[in-house]
């Protein structure tokens, strides 16, 4: 594993990031009566993706802390997945789009799961990272 001194540096906040900006300026183009319903909250949940993850990369000297708030990050993954969907069936985001997004949080899922079953790896401790 390369030595990674900071979170923007790991793969996962990178991509996360990108489809977090992505939804960011899709939402712009909802309707207004969508603004706090949906369009919020899909920001607010694709944006927490990626602070989870930097909240974990300050909790990466204990173990646990770090794999939990690594749960975290993949908890609001899979509720901007959810919001996608809700996007998609009432016509604001086109299936091709959302379908594209939702594959992508899929693979973030998979590397947050992977670095939490992990989680010791990336410790500070030992000076590993």
């Amino acid at each position: 594993m390369a030595r990674v001194k900071h979170f923007r540096e790991l793969d996962v906040d990178i991509t996360a990031f990108e489809a977090g900006m992505e939804i960011s300026e899709a939402s712009r183009r909802f309707p207004i009566e969508e603004r706090y319903s949906l369009s919020d909250q899909i920001r607010r949940s694709s944006r927490a993706v990626c602070a989870a993850i930097s909240e974990a990369w300050g909790k990466r000297r204990y173990p646990a802390h770090f794999a939990s708030k690594l749960t975290d990050s993949q908890s609001e993954a899979e509720e901007t997945r959810c919001w996608l969907q809700f996007a998609s069936r009432c016509g604001h985001l086109s299936r091709e789009i959302a379908l594209e997004l939702d594959d992508r949080y899929d693979k973030f899922i998979a590397q947050l799961i992977k670095m939490a079953s992990n989680a010791d790896q990336w410790s500070t401790t030992g000076n590993r990272n």
